[in-house]
């Protein structure tokens, strides 16, 4: 008997919604369940999803990264991809060698992005070359887990209650540059919320002061 596989897109656009859930049932024979980023927690819970799907133009990547490592956690069996990935941030954080399958850039088609899912159903990962090279390069890194100087900077400026916005300004660099250094040293120390990385550089301070 053949056996329904369950996808999830994870998105706010309900116009994005509309148009894949009216193309991939039939294209790929699965079921596309629809959540938004509130909802993606009880609906895992309770459904035997295989593949989340998150759409990175209408989410927060603070909630990306949150709730990838959620399913890192807690269901090792599910898969994630990425669409409107995009390229001008240093978003290789949100990427898990474990649970990520595909990636794809904002500006990829929808006929480019049904291509790479039927590799990935064939049992292959999709990635841009660059991508891949980037993270290779992270691989082969001597010490990858270790904080880079801006990320104990910005950690140590968390300490003196410094908002996104007073840290950029004092590194000269924009705020989105800091929601990036925060959220790679969130998963290089373990924690995914603000208050943990606070409570963590209390306790550990001293090993990453400059």
């Amino acid at each position: 008997m053949f056996k329904v596989v369950n996808w999830m897109i994870v998105s706010r656009s309900q116009l994005l919604i509309d148009l894949l859930d009216g193309r991939w049932p039939q294209e790929f024979l699965v079921k596309l369940t629809k959540a938004q980023p509130s909802s993606m927690a009880k609906i895992l819970a309770n459904e035997p999803i295989a593949i989340v799907l998150f759409d990175l133009s209408t989410i927060d990547l603070q909630q990306v990264y949150q709730l990838q490592r959620l399913i890192e956690r807690e269901y090792s069996s599910i898969h994630t991809v990425f669409i409107n990935f995009p390229k001008q941030l240093d978003t290789c954080f949100l990427i898990h060698p474990a649970t990520t399958l595909g990636v794809f850039y904002a500006d990829t088609s929808l006929t480019e992005v049904s291509h790479g899912l039927n590799d990935i159903m064939k049992g292959r990962s999709v990635m841009p070359q660059e991508l891949l090279r980037s993270l290779m390069d992270n691989d082969n890194d001597n010490d990858t887990e270790q904080l880079t100087i801006r990320e104990r900077e910005v950690l140590h400026a968390l300490l003196s209650g410094s908002t996104n916005l007073d840290i950029a300004n004092q590194l000269f660099v924009s705020e989105s540059t800091i929601k990036t250094h925060l959220y790679r040293a969130f998963r290089k120390i373990g924690v995914s919320s603000r208050g943990q990385a606070i409570a963590w550089a209390q306790t550990y301070m001293h090993e990453i002061r400059m």
